[in-house]
């Protein structure tokens, strides 16, 4: 029992840390020769995980990630490309209910011992929703939007 327990929670913490989230800094050092082939001013933003126009794809998903849904097209003879990103935003319900029956063995339906009652139970769903979007024009950033925090 002593050694179990130090091997359970060493394997727990272990699950947990490969659980991380993706960020900026996870990204680069996954893919540091893309980061490399940025210009300097590029490295500063993508490492703060920020964008502007004029980017790549590849300095925009060191940024913010991959797209959640991408979209391609062409306009006026531009090949268009356009990058959502989605997040789960919380929607509290409230639910109020009530129940009854008519009881079960030799309770039921003879012995009138039905039950009955009401309750509340708030739940929270996570909805998706879009977050931000990126559009480029042949391969580069021509405009991006996102949601204030």
């Amino acid at each position: 029992m002593k050694i179990l327990l130090p091997i359970l929670a060493l394997a727990t913490a272990l699950l947990f840390s490969s659980c991380g989230t993706s960020n900026p800094t996870s990204r680069i050092e996954k893919n540091p020769h893309l980061y490399n082939q940025l210009s300097l001013a590029e490295q500063e933003l993508v490492s703060q995980g920020r964008i502007e126009k004029g980017m790549s794809p590849h300095a925009v998903y060191l940024a913010l990630g991959s797209p959640d849904r991408q979209l391609e097209g062409e306009a006026d003879g531009v090949h268009t490309m356009r990058w959502d990103y989605t997040s789960l935003y919380p929607v509290y319900h409230n639910h109020v209910y009530g129940y009854w029956g008519s009881g079960y063995g030799r309770y039921g339906r003879y012995g009138h011992r039905g039950y009955h009652g009401f309750g509340y139970a708030p739940t929270i769903e996570y909805v998706p929703a879009r977050s931000g979007t990126v559009w480029f024009e042949n391969n580069v950033v021509k405009s991006w939007e996102r949601v204030r925090r």
